[in-house]
């Protein structure tokens, strides 16, 4: 007996909704009478034109004969994977379709790694931007309508990936101030340009914000606005000058990797914040330790940069609740660098003497610098719980001096457990 088939509908929808591909869906048709239409109503849609045994014009035919066919209410997602396969044409005819489905999630990502010419977002698309709560993007040409801006009163979930935009800074404003109610945005921008000079963010709704910006530029001008009062989470990954023009109360975690000279300023700006991971990588400028972080809990600092000690002894001295600490090494240290230079505090910072917990060292390599810093830290870290580091050198013998010289610092410090990989 088939036990599935006598499911309600709403469950076989469901079980439908969670198969890779409308492919896969629409052959469900054969099973039985009960499944012959089934698949018009399911309320997800995925269409990807990755499989190479297809040819460009199946691909179009099913999309068309489908989405025609599709008869649920309410298309609560709809995703478009795009190669070489599918021209700028087919787009506009697919958009045309899906404006009368009030679709709730859309997804369009073109794979142009062998294309020259960008595809264009067509216009018809911008009729479902009412109904549209997640709008995602890659690798297109985003044409605004300047006598009729379109309004995005529902989306809360904005990407935009590798997208070139025509009207330069004024597209991008428009864009994101028809946003009213926008929460969470992703931008990638392009490497070789996207017409864009100074890319502003003035969003007064938004909480997630995630920005990579890999442009580089000759000179330190601004590339990059941020006016975000209400943001909580913040990704930042900037070769650019880049301003944050408020300050953001209710910042809970950033992750800051930059290459420029504005790092104060940016540090000051999100100084509520618990969680902070940061790599200023080639900063020309000395942190001078102006900000103070009373709300940081857990802090990991990139040991890319020469500045790196001056860093970190200055966010400890202002971070009194700190109560974990990383030191890590992401991007590799700088070629021909000098190497950083350590002097022992007169003050111990607060957070060593009563909160901080936990210390994870990666990449250790035992420099006398190094060496240093971790039995400053080991003799002073009052509420020190648990030590993990992991060394660099693969030397059976070179990581056993580090394990007897690590020893000794450990037996002056009152932490309970020292790991040591």
């Amino acid at each position: 007996m088939d036990r599935i088939s006598q499911l309600p509908e709403h469950l076989l929808l469901k079980i439908l909704s969670l198969l890779p591909s409308t492919k896969d869906v629409v052959a469900t048709m054969v099973l039985s009478k009960r499944w012959q239409f089934l698949w018009t109503l399911v309320p997800r849609l995925i269409y990807d034109d990755g499989n190479n045994n297809i040819t460009k014009e199946s691909f179009s035919r099913f999309v068309d004969r489908s989405l025609l066919l599709h008869v649920a209410p309410v298309l609560e997602s709809l995703q478009i994977k795009l190669g070489e396969k599918s021209s700028d044409v087919d787009i506009g005819v697919w958009a045309r379709t899906i404006a009368r489905r009030h679709v709730r999630d859309l997804v369009i990502e073109i794979d142009r790694t062998s294309c020259t010419t960008p595809a264009i977002l067509p216009k018809s698309l911008y009729t479902v931007s009412g109904m549209l709560v997640t709008l995602k993007l890659k690798s297109m040409v985003l044409v605004d309508d300047v006598a009729s801006p379109v309004s995005f009163s529902s989306l809360k979930i904005l990407s935009l990936d590798n997208i070139k935009y025509p009207g330069g800074d004024e597209s991008v404003n428009r864009l994101l101030t028809n946003c009213p109610v926008l929460e969470d945005l992703f931008v990638d921008r392009c490497p070789d340009g996207d017409n864009v000079t100074v890319f502003t963010v003035r969003v007064p709704s938004l909480k997630i914000l995630t920005m990579c910006n890999k442009q580089k530029t000759s000179d330190d001008a601004e590339r990059v606005v941020i006016d975000t009062p209400s943001l909580e989470t913040l990704t930042f990954d900037d070769f650019t000058g880049c301003v944050f023009e408020t300050e953001m109360p209710n910042i809970l975690k950033a992750d800051i990797d930059i290459m420029n000279n504005h790092s104060e300023k940016i540090l000051c700006s999100i100084t509520p914040v618990k969680d902070l991971l940061l790599c200023l990588y080639s900063s020309k400028d000395t942190y001078s330790g102006g900000c103070a972080f009373h709300r940081l809990v857990d802090f990991t600092l990139c040991r890319c940069d020469k500045q790196w000690l001056n860093l970190l002894m200055c966010v400890l001295r202002g971070s009194p609740k700190l109560r974990g600490l990383k030191l890590d090494q992401y991007h590799g240290s700088q070629a021909n660098q000098p190497s950083p230079c350590w002097s022992e505090p007169s003050l111990v910072p607060e957070c060593l003497l009563s909160s901080l917990e936990i210390l994870e060292w990666a990449d250790y390599e035992g420099t006398k610098e190094e060496k240093e810093v971790v039995e400053y830290i080991l003799r002073n870290g009052s509420c020190l719980k648990r030590v993990t580091i992991s060394s660099k050198p693969t030397d059976p013998e070179e990581k056993l001096e580090m394990i007897k010289e690590l020893a000794l610092s450990f037996r002056r410090s009152p932490v309970c457990q020292l790991v040591f990989n």
